[in-house]
């Protein structure tokens, strides 16, 4: 480990719980910028266009009871 590591990691444990959770998601996202930040926008453009289909009536949908019930029957 290089001393600008250490001195990072000790800056680091003087933050608080919630800034080194902050902290630590951020430097793990870092690790998979390119993939992930392309699936995430891939998702973000399929949720609008299907909120924009479902708003435009062009999406079939069930009931929620339905949709247990089918989920039921194919655990059993």
């Amino acid at each position: 480990m290089t001393e600008s590591v250490k001195e990072l990691e000790r800056q680091a444990r003087q933050l608080s719980t919630e800034e080194r959770a902050q902290l630590a998601e951020l430097l793990l996202e870092s690790l998979h910028e390119g993939p992930i930040a392309e699936i995430e926008a891939a998702w973000a453009v399929e949720i609008r266009e299907r909120v924009a289909a479902f708003e435009r009536g062009e999406l079939q949908t069930y009931p929620a009871e339905e949709v247990f019930a089918e989920a039921r029957r194919i655990a059993k």
